[in-house]
């Protein structure tokens, strides 16, 4: 098997592709927790219990701040578009924050059997994995 050398033009082409596929799944990641935190804060608990189990078993000031941190972290998921250079350390930060996020609450609804928000879950943790990872070595790079 021998390893095969890009053109500069291929090898710039090959970067674009693989930005365009990050921004796109930055907006997509984006707009689900906009979304979603924007349900947290401001439907009535009564309707999230019905959307989702885990809502009953805590307070509803930990959900509203659920909500509230949702947003916060998309945004800055979009942080790049304001400032290149000091939005991709947000976007970064970001990025691990929903990750962990993600991975708790797919712990959170495995364990209460709410299958379709755990696919829905692993779906978005994919997602937000290949961001961060392809973002941090951009920003290691410089």
């Amino acid at each position: 098997m021998t390893a095969q050398t890009l053109s500069p033009a291929r090898s710039r082409l090959n970067a674009s592709y693989r930005n365009l596929t990050l921004w796109t799944l930055q907006g997509w990641i984006a707009m689900f927790f906009i979304a979603a935190g924007y349900a947290k804060v401001s439907e009535p608990m009564t309707n999230l219990v019905e959307l989702m189990r885990w809502p009953a078993l805590v307070t509803p000031n930990l959900v509203r701040g659920l909500g509230v941190a949702e947003i916060i972290l998309a945004v800055l998921v979009l942080a790049p578009l304001l400032s290149w250079k000091h939005g991709r350390p947000l976007l970064v930060v970001a990025a691990g924050g929903l990750l962990v996020l993600e991975t708790v609450m797919l712990t959170v609804q495995a364990t209460g059997l709410d299958i379709s928000l755990a696919v829905t879950n692993l779906v978005l943790i994919a997602m937000t994995a290949t961001v961060l990872w392809k973002r941090a070595r951009e920003v290691r790079r410089g």
